[in-house]
């Protein structure tokens, strides 16, 4: 799978998983050089406590465009370490 954002690649793997529609890349297949931390979190019934990252690429902010669990429920152990997209994000094959 991969993740696009302003025409460029930033995520790619072979290895997401699928909870609610949504693909969860491993972290380390995430391009770091476009995540900003970010403020923002929410909160998930059954998934825990989400943290959130804007994107950065050619000088154009998606804020809060990617999100993640740092610790997520038991329920949600297979999301650990993996950063799904939103807010314009392509992920495809």
């Amino acid at each position: 799978m991969r993740a696009m954002w302003n025409d460029q690649v930033i995520a790619e793997s072979d290895d997401t998983v699928v909870v609610e529609g949504n693909h969860y890349f491993p972290a380390d297949a995430v391009d770091a050089a476009v995540l900003r931390p970010s403020e923002t979190h929410s909160h998930c019934p059954w998934k825990g406590d989400a943290s959130y990252y804007s994107l950065e690429v050619d000088g154009l902010v998606n804020a809060d465009a990617a999100w993640y669990y740092p610790t997520p429920s038991e329920a949600a152990a297979e999301i650990k370490d993996r950063v799904a997209f939103w807010k314009g994000v392509t992920v495809s094959e």
